[in-house]
C-alpha cells in the first residue's frame, strides 16, 4: 500500500519540482518515481547501512534522504542533482512522506486494532498497551452497530458506509465478512437510544434508496472504554438474531429494546419444550388458525382492551368476545385476565423461538 501512497504524492509533486524525484525501499528497488519507466528499477548502491544515514547523501548524481518509522529508516527519497536545491527538495520530501506514512500506518493499525478488540482476538492485558501506543482515546463512549446486507448489488456497501462516516479518527467502519459490516461510533454525552436508532435508520435509507441495497442493523449498548467494545458487538449480533426470530419486519433492532424476547432467546430448548407442555393442553396451540392468532396479536397490541380491539379489527364486540372464549376453551387461558395473557404471550414467543431454531453466538 505504501507504494501507491508514495506514488500519489510523487505524481502531485512532479509539476512543482522540475526534476526527477522518487522513492527507493530497503531492498534497493525504486517503488515510486516521477518517471514511471523507472519504477521497479534496482539501485544496488542503496543498502540498509546506506539508509541509516541521518543526513542527505549523494549517489550517481542523485541526492537521497532517508525516512521511515521512529525506530529505523525503511525508505529514501531521491532528487535528481547534487546541488543545494536538490538537498532541500530531498529533505522537504522526506519530511512530507514520513508524515503521510505515519498517518496512514496509524489509521490502518487503529482499524485493525479495533477489529481485533470487537472480535475478541486480543488479550485484555494487551488492549490498553496497544491503545496507548496508537494514541487511542480510551475514555470516550462508543457503540457498535452491526450492518447485515440482505440483498446484494454491484455497489460496495462498505465504501458507502465509510463515506457516511468520514472522520476516521473517531468512527471505524470494519468489514467482518462479505455480508456483515461493523460500525464503531463515538458517542457524545446525552445521545439517547432513539437518536442512535435514527442514525441507523439513515444508514438503512441511504443504502436502500440510493444504492438499492437492503440491510438490517443490530445495535449494541453504549460502552465507555475499549475493552467493552467486544461486549457491545456481541449484543449487536444478538439483537440481529433475536430480531430475525421475533421482529421480522424491523430493519433496526436495538439490544436495549429487546425486552422479554432477549430472555426467551437465552432459554435452553429443553426448558422451552417443557414450558409449552405444562402451559397448554396437548396440541392446543397448534390448533389455533391464522385468523385467531391475528386476533390475539391485535388484542395484545391494544393492551387487552376488548372495545378498542374490536374497533381496530372492524368486528362487533360480541364477535371478539366469542373468539376469546373459543381460545379459552382450546388453551385453558383467558386472555382478558392479565396473568393468563402474560403466560400466553410468552408461550407464543417460546413457540416461535423453537420453530426458528436460530444461530447462537
Amino acid at each position: 500500500m505504501s507504494n501507491r501512497l508514495f506514488q500519489g504524492v510523487i505524481h502531485q509533486m512532479k509539476d512543482a519540482i522540475d526534476r526527477t524525484i522518487g522513492v527507493v525501499d530497503e531492498t534497493s528497488v525504486v517503488i515510486a518515481c516521477s518517471e514511471l519507466g523507472r519504477i521497479g528499477e534496482v539501485n544496488e548502491s542503496i543498502t540498509s547501512d546506506t539508509l541509516s544515514a541521518t543526513v542527505p547523501f549523494v549517489i550517481n548524481g542523485h541526492t537521497f534522504k532517508s525516512f521511515g518509522s521512529s525506530t529505523r529508516s525503511e525508505y529514501a527519497v531521491f532528487v535528481q542533482g547534487s546541488d543545494e536545491i536538490a538537498q532541500k527538495y530531498a529533505q522537504l520530501l522526506a519530511v512530507s512522506l514520513a508524515s503521510i506514512k505515519q498517518y496512514y500506518d496509524e489509521k490502518y493499525d487503529r482499524s485493525n486494532f479495533i477489529k481485533n478488540v470487537i472480535l475478541d482476538n486480543i488479550l485484555p492485558g494487551d488492549i490498553y498497551l496497544k491503545a496507548r501506543e496508537l494514541r487511542f482515546n480510551s475514555d470516550v463512549s462508543r457503540v457498535v452497530m452491526l450492518i447485515k446486507i440482505t440483498s446484494k448489488t454491484d455497489v460496495s456497501a462498505f465504501d458507502v458506509v465509510q463515506n457516511l462516516f468520514p472522520d476516521k479518527t473517531k468512527d471505524f467502519v470494519i468489514n467482518i465478512n462479505e455480508t456483515d459490516i461493523a460500525l464503531v461510533k463515538e458517542i457524545k454525552p446525552g445521545i439517547s437510544t432513539k437518536d442512535l436508532e435514527k442514525l441507523a435508520g439513515s444508514i438503512v435509507d441511504t443504502l436502500s434508496t440510493e444504492f438499492y441495497t437492503h440491510c438490517v442493523v443490530g445495535m449494541g449498548t453504549t460502552v465507555t472504554g475499549i475493552k467493552d467494545l467486544a461486549h457491545s458487538f456481541k449484543e449487536a449480533q444478538v439483537a440481529l438474531e433475536v430480531g430475525k426470530v421475533f421482529d421480522t419486519e424491523r430493519t433496526i433492532v436495538s439490544y436495549d429494546n429487546l425486552g422479554i424476547a432477549r430472555l426467551v432467546y437465552q432459554l435452553p430448548t429443553t426448558l422451552c419444550e417443557m414450558f409449552l407442555k405444562e402451559v397448554f393442553k396437548r396440541g392446543s396451540i397448534e390448533s389455533l388458525d391464522q385468523e385467531t392468532l391475528f386476533t390475539i396479536q391485535k388484542f395484545f397490541e391494544n393492551n387487552l382492551n376488548v372495545s378498542e380491539t374490536s374497533r381496530k379489527l372492524f368486528v362487533h364486540r360480541n364477535t371478539l368476545v366469542y373468539r376469546l372464549e373459543k381460545i379459552k376453551k382450546l388453551t385453558g387461558l383467558d386472555l382478558r385476565e392479565f396473568e393468563d395473557a402474560i403466560v400466553f404471550k410468552v408461550a407464543l414467543m417460546v413457540k416461535k423461538y423453537l420453530t426458528s431454531n436460530p444461530t447462537k453466538y
